[in-house]
């Protein structure tokens, strides 16, 4: 091992997944260490020297990274309603398969990590057995698919997680091991392997209940018609002592992606395995279905009192990504589409288009750059629409950013006082109709 520029030790890297949200992770690693990786896809990397086989990637690598999948049944996934489905944990496999292939090409003289969330209890019941050979640590990260490399450097905080949850040698070297890619000062945890999986399994749960309160409030201001969701959201963000911070606190789209509504479920299954006698995560997942059938059905009522067709203004979970798993657009489509039959998509990545061009329709911004990337250092790509709004459309807002757009109607959904209702765009837009 040689010196890198900032002094530490310039380690042998090998990394084992290089997907979606391995790849990114790897190539951060690549501005700093010497990293070898593997995938069972083919992959390119202009940072990383991809290896066509496991031991070839993992051979004298000082750190060897495991990021593969924990899957669920796709039906899991949160594109379609979960809450009422039978819980089920993570499928492990996969994690099982590179383990046992890690471990017949490394010694002790290689420590051994593994990224992937899995459920509490699970490294030292199921997987740990599997690295014989090696060292092993258990260390997730808090990442989030469209800001993975700023997530890398600028992590809320590491998590690291040992057998008995002492800081081990190992953990020494892992924590000076990001020293160098840091650019920030994140508070480190180092716990047992099972205190290092849940807190990141409950730290996306987490997530996934704020931004299921914060829409609540807007189903409040809805139904009541004398509140302005942000009004009330904006007051809370600032109640950082008991309650909040000011991420996820703007109400709009539910919690979406291949992680968070999956956690829930997998939750859902530790708390039957445990016999807790509640099941918490049942309603968090219950309130995000409920949510998206309110959308939905707001949606539907514009699109039959006007005759006009619904469009989704972006079908991927979230902007300046190509992945619908748990799309929260596709879940509010599926309400939708109960009613009605044309419900469309407008998505650059996802290959969806207008049926006809300037078609008018009911348009659900379901996007929005600004409002996902706030606080994440990525820069927002689109400072516009996806396409043209025909005159005649009526735009629904759900993050109530958007102001006039000449020749339609703009509702402000969770601001339904005065100027962005639905009744007084109705009135000032009356010719349109």
């Amino acid at each position: 091992m040689v010196k890198n520029k900032v002094g530490y030790e310039r380690m042998k890297v090998g990394f084992i997944g290089l997907g979606k949200l391995g790849m990114p992770c790897a190539e951060v690693m690549a501005d700093h260490y010497d990293v070898t990786g593997y995938d069972i896809e083919k992959v390119y990397s202009e940072k990383v020297k991809i290896k066509s086989s496991i031991a070839e990637a993992v051979k004298d690598r000082d750190i060897i990274f495991v990021a593969v999948p924990t899957p669920h049944d796709p039906a899991y996934g949160g594109s379609t309603p979960i809450a009422d489905k039978e819980p089920k944990d993570f499928n492990y496999n996969i994690v099982k398969v590179a383990l046992d292939g890690i471990d017949g090409h490394v010694n002790r003289n290689q420590l051994v990590v593994l990224i992937s969330t899995v459920l509490p209890g699970t490294v030292r019941d199921k997987l740990v057995g599997h690295i014989k050979n090696a060292r092993f640590i258990y260390n997730p990260y808090l990442i989030a698919m469209g800001s993975v490399a700023w997530d890398m450097v600028n992590p809320e905080c590491l998590i690291i997680g040992t057998e008995d949850g002492t800081e081990t040698g190992d953990a020494k070297i892992l924590v000076d091991f990001y020293k160098p890619l840091l650019e920030n000062n994140p508070e480190i945890n180092i716990g047992t392997w099972d205190e290092a999986e849940a807190i990141k399994v409950f730290y996306n749960t987490f997530i996934s209940v704020k931004i299921g309160l914060v829409n609540m409030i807007q189903d409040v201001a809805e139904a009541n018609g004398n509140i302005n969701v942000d009004v009330v959201t904006d007051a809370l963000k600032k109640a950082t002592q008991r309650i909040v911070g000011p991420k996820y606190m703007t109400a709009g789209m539910g919690d979406g992606g291949a992680c968070h509504p999956r956690d829930n479920i997998a939750l859902r299954f530790l708390a039957k395995k445990l016999d807790l006698g509640y099941d918490l995560f049942h309603s968090i997942m219950h309130s995000r279905d409920m949510q998206a059938k309110k959308m939905a059905e707001r949606l539907v009522e514009l699109s039959l009192e006007y005759k006009l067709p619904i469009v989704i203004h972006g079908r991927a979970y979230k902007p300046q990504v190509e992945y619908t798993v748990g799309s929260y657009s596709e879940l509010v489509a599926q309400y939708a589409a109960n009613e009605l039959n044309e419900v469309h998509y407008v998505d650059p990545l996802t290959g969806d288009d207008l049926p006809k061009k300037n078609m008018k329709a009911v348009i659900l911004l379901a996007h929005n750059e600004q409002v996902t990337y706030a606080g994440t250092g990525v820069t927002a790509k689109n400072s516009g629409y996806y396409f043209k709004f025909a005159k005649g459309s009526i735009i629904v807002d759900p993050w109530r950013t958007t102001k006039e757009i000449p020749g339609c109607a703009v509702i402000h959904y969770g601001n339904p006082r005065k100027k962005w209702s639905a009744q007084s765009q109705k009135k000032k837009f009356l010719g349109l109709f």
